[in-house]
């Protein structure tokens, strides 16, 4: 052998022997990945492909954030990034060579908190009737509410990287958590005023606010929306007010709408649990001056809303457990998306909501988990698997699209997508409906 065939060989041979040595040495660095099973922990971080050997996770179920969930899904990840994702068999076909991790139940972009109240989250979690809960709950425990449980609640929600929409009735907490980084979504100011002769000034009052809140808000953070509290708790034209100026400003806003179905029954006969229940003091005479119009049989909220004009503004309607069909086909025609808090319903005893019925009629469905105090959690994948059990004839890949894409489109927020070219982020594997 000359000297030069010499001299190449033994470059490869020590080339081959620091090329085994460093494959070694990074595999000795990164732990092997561990599923993601606790809805309420934080995801392991994902082993990280190196130079040498892709890394193909596998799930039960894969959403991209474009299209439809599919199931089983693969994604295969080089050197951080994403290079494929699709059917796991394909997967294996066009990256034989890749390391298999099984990553659990779910890979997807996270899912949005699309309705909750952050400032009850120090309250103690209560499951009781509707009409029980509010005196031994929300009024028992009113020294919790405020400042301080709005921070530990998006305290939460940040660590969980989970954008939210949250229901906001002291200034003090719009102006805390407005220019907080690592939040995106929503804050909806809250206004109440069921007296109609009060409407001009409450909605004077609260524009000038929302306008100053406004002048907090940061590129990619927390936008300013507003939320007109309920059908019954607003008056007519406060409702018209508030919702108008919104529509013109473009402002996002929340509404919330048929909890529970003694609702339905105030608006149909002016009577009811919910009237018998009201403030004294807060309300006028009758029911039918807060709405402007006598109640009749066959009114609903939903209907009422409608032909107030306050539809057409696309408000994001919550609850939405008591309605009927009439009720979803206006709210389809109108635009309008839904958002469901099933453990919140579930536990104060308001109903099941029709989310078959209104994918059907074409409506956006989100998830949110309403406050601490009803639905025990702020994690929205908690919400989700729970919806799972509440709906098990439905396809847990619909529930999983009303998480992530339906909370997202709520907000007015994208989806990050998991395609092709996109850094790998651990964060996207997690528990969620199998």
């Amino acid at each position: 052998m000359d000297r030069s065939a010499y001299l190449a060989q033994y470059i490869s041979g020590a080339v081959h022997i620091w090329h085994s040595a460093l494959r070694s040495k990074c595999t000795q660095r990164r732990p092997a990945f561990q599923e993601h099973t606790g809805a309420m922990t934080d995801p392991q971080p994902a082993p990280l492909a190196d130079d040498f050997s892709p890394v193909l996770y596998t799930a039960q179920t894969l959403f991209t954030g474009l299209g439809g969930a599919q199931s089983p899904g693969a994604v295969v990840v080089s050197r951080g990034t994403v290079a494929a994702t699709g059917h796991p068999d394909l997967l294996r076909r066009n990256f034989p060579h890749a390391r298999e991790v099984d990553a659990g139940a779910v890979i997807s972009p996270l899912p949005a908190n699309a309705h909750t109240h952050l400032d009850m989250s120090a309250y103690r979690f209560q499951a009781l009737p509707y009409f029980r809960w509010i005196p031994e709950v929300v009024v028992a425990q009113q020294s919790q509410r405020g400042l301080a449980g709005a921070l530990t609640g998006a305290g939460v929600l940040s660590g969980l990287g989970q954008p939210l929409g949250d229901i906001v009735w002291d200034p003090a907490v719009m102006e805390a958590l407005l220019p907080r980084e690592h939040l995106r979504g929503v804050l909806y100011f809250e206004v109440l005023g069921p007296r109609p002769e009060q409407a001009q000034e409450r909605f004077a009052r609260f524009r000038e606010q929302v306008e100053g809140f406004r002048r907090l808000e940061r590129p990619g953070g927390l936008r300013v929306g507003v939320s007109p509290h309920a059908s019954y708790t607003v008056s007519a034209p406060l409702l018209r007010l508030v919702t108008e100026y919104a529509a013109g400003e473009g402002l996002p806003i929340q509404i919330h709408v048929g909890e529970h179905p003694s609702e339905t029954e105030l608006f149909a006969t002016g009577a009811g649990p919910l009237w018998e229940h009201r403030i004294p003091g807060l309300y006028p005479d009758t029911f039918a001056e807060v709405m402007g119009r006598a109640p009749q049989a066959g009114l609903t909220p939903v209907r009422y809303l409608d032909e107030l004009g306050v539809l057409r503004h696309q408000p994001t309607l919550v609850h939405m457990v008591n309605v009927n069909a009439d009720d979803i086909r206006r709210v389809a025609e109108a635009g309008c998306a839904v958002v469901s808090c099933p453990r919140s319903n579930t536990n104060l005893e308001c109903g099941r909501f029709p989310l078959a019925e209104y994918l059907a009629a074409g409506v956006e469905a989100a998830l949110g988990t309403d406050s601490v105090a009803s639905g025990e959690t702020l994690d929205i994948r908690d919400e989700l698997n729970f919806a799972r059990q509440l709906y098990p004839e439905m396809d847990p890949r619909l529930l999983l699209r009303a998480a992530v894409k339906g909370g997202a489109r709520v907000l007015g927020l994208k989806v990050p997508p998991i395609r092709r070219g996109e850094r790998w982020q651990a964060e996207w594997v997690w528990d969620g409906p199998r």
